[in-house]
Order: structure tokens, then sequence, then C-alpha cells
């Protein structure tokens, strides 16, 4: 398998993952969303992070232009439905642009906006690397964290197996994945 389509498949276990991890916050009883828990962030700011930084590192890849105005521009959610909506429309967008690159696009260095470090060229290949280890290292922490709330933690590492369709073919079918 080319690089190209693990990234492809990785961007599409991205969108299926944050749409289990959104369907049990939804569930979760009034208070619990904004409880403080044992974690790098508690839960609400874990999961803002998780978009905020998406939307940043998408931004380079696709060289957007607004490089660490991402950060002073994004409003964090206090609701967790909202912040559904938003990882929602987002997650496509990453589909979208995973689907469009090419092997040489993955070499190619694009500027990433390190603030006062300057501006780093990096190859989107890790770029996309690094966005994809960031969403699954933090979505960890928020499964962690759902353990301590009235709603089970999803299951999140049914995806890339034939033997798994079995559990998310209806998922596949739904968010068209």
């Amino acid at each position: 398998m080319e690089l190209t389509s693990h990234f492809r498949r990785m961007a599409r276990n991205n969108l299926w993952s944050n749409d289990r991890i959104y369907r049990a916050l939804l569930a979760l009883q009034p208070g619990e969303f904004e409880a403080k828990r044992t974690s790098f962030f508690p839960l609400k700011e874990t999961l803002n992070h998780i978009l905020e930084v998406d939307l940043f590192y998408l931004d380079m890849i696709e060289e957007g232009g607004e490089g660490r105005k991402v950060f002073d521009r994004f409003v964090a959610f206090d609701d967790p439905a909202a912040l559904a909506t938003a990882q929602a429309e987002f997650d496509p967008r990453l589909v979208a642009c995973c689907d469009g690159l090419s092997a040489a696009d993955l070499d190619r260095r694009v500027l990433s906006d390190r603030g006062e470090a300057g501006q780093i060229p990096e190859r989107i290949g890790d770029l996309l690397a690094h966005l994809f280890i960031h969403q699954i290292h933090h979505r960890g922490q928020v499964h962690a964290m759902l353990s301590g709330t009235s709603v089970a933690p999803p299951q999140l590492d049914e995806f890339f197996l034939d033997y798994d369709l079995r559990f998310r073919g209806d998922e596949v079918e739904r968010l068209r994945i």
C-alpha cells in the first residue's frame, strides 16, 4: 500500500473515531462534559485542543496562509453539541485533502508557522503523520476520561481489518467512508 492510501485511510479512521467519541459525549449527564478530570487537559479542553490543532495543521498542508492566526481566531466551544458539529464539519475536509494528495505531494515542503521560532519548511507527509498521532494521542485521553463518566467509552480500534468491518459496517455506510 502506498503512503497516500494510508493517509486516506487514517483520515477516514479519524472521522469514524470522532463520530464515535462525540456520540458518547452527547450522551453525558449535565455537568460531566465540563467536570475536572485527571488528564493533560480536562475533557472539554482536550476536545477543543484537538479541533484547534486540526485546523492549524490543515491550514499548513493546504497553504491557507493563516498560520498561528488560527489560534488567535479559534473560539473554544462550551457546548458539546456545537463542538461535535464543528469537528464533524472539519473531518470531511481532512478526508478530501488526503484524497487529493499525490505521492509527490507528501514530499513537498510547506511552511509551518512556529511563531518566534519562525517559518519552518516541513514535508506534508510528516505534517499528516504528526496530525494523526496528535489526534490519536488526545482522543485516547478523552477515551480514558469517559471511563469516569456515566457513559462507557466507545470502541475505537476496530477499523482497518476486514474482520473489524462487522463492528462498523453500518457506520461506514452512514458516514460514507
